[in-house]
């Protein structure tokens, strides 16, 4: 069995956390990633509701024991609600990522859960230090959804040379050699959303899957369009890594306006709704369950790592 810090902080049987992918991310798919071994984290996207959280941690914790809640502190800086209605499930891991999760902190310990933030630059990283968080993730641009612009490797080795804080490595990491890399590299652990999105145990409509499993890696787009399209107010530095798809092919780079982008938007269409995904997407060739993926890949890292050392 891999031990870390991750670990042994919480329990776990495998250094892997199912990333909180807003849309994404439900009780099931959660649940089974936290009963594979590692813990699940749901995401609360800025559209959810406190009782979507109470209900999908219910099942999450049903099925796993452990959850995690994913939030976005830029939405929380104007209606932190959904704070309220996480902590109030008693997530072992809250995730409090971009933006500065320092208002927050203090109410996530009081609640019992160890809080993290996603970074992507070595200013984040003093950030969300000075805030007092306990786990730093390292977020690569290699990453799915809303990510900055370092590539995971860079990233994790300049957060790993900085901090005495304990890093997860998130971004590009699909199977037993990409935990292997980050562990091996001196992360606590790997921080997986791609390598999920194709499992039965998603939320989202039933073309995402098919889309992924069709994908290549080389067939993602980072831009900013989707957001403007629906209306979702992220802050400016932070584009989103997605399938490239008819939708992106004509309007990413064409600078046109958030009407016309809304009016050309159509969540139903397989070829123009938004499929956030990351560089690894050419790694998943198939629809498999979450805790299957899970136990391959600790299993995987384990074999290699044992080589070596």
């Amino acid at each position: 069995m891999l031990s870390t810090w991750l670990t042994e902080k919480l329990g776990l049987q495998v250094p892997i956390v199912g990333a909180p992918m807003g849309g994404r991310a439900g009780g099931k798919l959660a649940g089974e990633v936290s009963r594979a071994g590692g813990i699940g984290m749901l995401g609360a996207a800025r559209y959810a509701t406190p009782d979507w959280i109470a209900a999908e941690a219910a099942v999450a914790r049903a099925l796993g024991g452990k959850v995690g809640i994913g939030l976005m502190t830029w939405a929380l800086d104007d209606d932190d609600t959904l704070l309220g209605a996480a902590l109030e499930q008693r997530p072992e891991l809250l995730s409090l990522s971009f933006g500065d999760p320092a208002p927050y902190v203090d109410r996530a310990h009081a609640a019992g859960a160890i809080v993290c933030s996603q970074v992507n630059t070595l200013e984040d990283l003093r950030v969300v230090e000075a805030a007092g968080v306990d786990l730093i993730v390292a977020q690569g641009h290699e990453a799915g959804g809303h990510t900055g612009h370092i590539g995971t490797l860079p990233l994790l080795q300049e957060i790993l040379e900085s901090t005495k804080l304990p890093v997860v490595a998130a971004g590009g990491i699909a199977n037993g050699r990409g935990l292997a890399a980050v562990l091996a590299a001196g992360a606590v652990g790997g921080w997986v959303g791609t390598a999920l999105l194709a499992s039965p145990e998603t939320i989202g409509p039933d073309y995402a899957r098919d889309a992924l499993i069709q994908a290549r890696g080389a067939e993602t787009v980072y831009t900013s369009v989707f957001d403007q399209a629906r209306s979702q107010p992220w802050p400016e530095r932070w584009g989103g890594r997605a399938l490239a798809n008819d939708y992106t092919e004509r309007w990413h780079g064409a600078g046109a306006s958030t009407d016309e982008l809304a009016a050309a938007y159509d969540p139903t269409d397989p070829n123009v709704g938004v499929v956030y995904a990351g560089q690894v997407a050419g790694l998943v060739n198939a629809s498999e369950p979450a805790g299957d993926i899970v136990r391959r890949m600790g299993s995987e890292a384990e074999a290699l790592l044992r080589r070596w050392g």
